[in-house]
């Protein structure tokens, strides 16, 4: 007979919407769970669901093997730390995981995870993909990096928070590398959305006219990634099956002039027009819009032909 594990006890600190919905799944997949926020009155309805709260962040981290931390920021970890730290009285902390599930970068990630090493504190970072609506469903995905020993004796924890959880290897700042890159996609992509809506309204289109054409245009870019991910890093960059940046360069002209034309703001195509020539004016004019990851990445500043005069 199998010998079935009971569920781990765990701690979750901040309330944030984030914090309380990992919380939530924890106590819904039946894992007796501790609390702990500055502002309590955040964590009531938890409690009423059996949620234990602690009355210090020392006590927090105490009650459980696996803590988990979900707050605004690295700095704001530090801080719960150093309130334990002062509470204990001593230099180390007791032995638990923490889980930072913390949005921050992978540097200051990596200090943090040293920190908390010298503390006798074990480490894995977390990167939260999905919304705290659809945390602890099949819908939830969570990148995780650190020891991959420690991420595999808490796997089980973890499964509690839904989805899929992928372990991206044993330096602590890889799941924050992966969570800025995609971050970066998300919001550019959400301010483009917005930005071409402050267009077509200026042409008196409507946004839920435009929506279903947008959305089929979104498809092509999802299209076209797999490819253009394997051809960066395959080192291939030629323009002659697709569109050049010497093309990209003329389409982009068209449309700042149209933005600018209606009176809507172009900084933001002005921004990516000025990486696109900036690239032609190196000798990449024939290349494809793969080479700009490239270009990019060797530290190039958006300061086209226009923005440099």
């Amino acid at each position: 007979m199998t010998q079935r594990l009971s569920p781990a006890q765990v701690t979750a600190l901040g309330m944030g919407p984030m914090g309380r919905a990992i919380a939530a799944a924890f106590l819904a997949a039946g894992h007796p769970t501790t609390v702990w926020n500055r502002t309590a009155g955040k964590a009531d309805e938890l409690l009423a669901r059996g949620a234990v709260w602690a009355d210090s962040p020392l006590a927090a981290l105490d009650a459980a093997e696996v803590v988990n931390v979900c707050v605004i920021d690295a700095n704001a970890v530090d801080a719960v730390l150093d309130r334990a730290l002062a509470e204990s009285g001593r230099s180390r902390l007791p032995a638990t995981t923490l889980v930072n599930l913390t949005s921050e970068g992978p540097g200051r990630t990596r200090e943090l995870a040293a920190r908390a090493d010298g503390l006798g504190v074990h480490y894995l970072d977390g990167s939260i993909m999905t919304p705290a609506a659809v945390i602890g469903t099949e819908a939830t995905r969570i990148l995780y990096s650190g020891p991959a020993a420690l991420f595999d004796r808490h796997r089980h924890t973890l499964a509690a928070l839904g989805g899929a959880a992928v372990h991206l290897g044993d330096d602590p700042g890889r799941a924050a590398s992966f969570d800025v890159a995609l971050l970066n996609l998300f919001w550019t992509s959400i301010a483009g959305l917005m930005h071409s809506f402050a267009l077509a309204a200026r042409q008196n289109v409507p946004a839920t006219a435009l929506a279903p054409h947008a959305q089929q245009m979104a498809g092509l870019v999802a299209d076209l990634l797999p490819g253009l991910a394997a051809d960066i890093d395959a080192g291939r960059f030629s323009g002659a099956e697709s569109a050049s940046l010497t093309s990209v360069t003329a389409s982009l002209d068209h449309i700042v002039h149209a933005l600018e034309e209606t009176g809507v703001s172009s900084a933001v195509t002005r921004a990516a027009k000025n990486a696109v020539d900036t690239a032609v004016s190196a000798g990449h004019g024939g290349d494809s819009a793969a080479r700009l990851a490239e270009f990019l990445s060797r530290g190039h500043t958006n300061r086209g032909p226009q923005a440099a005069g």
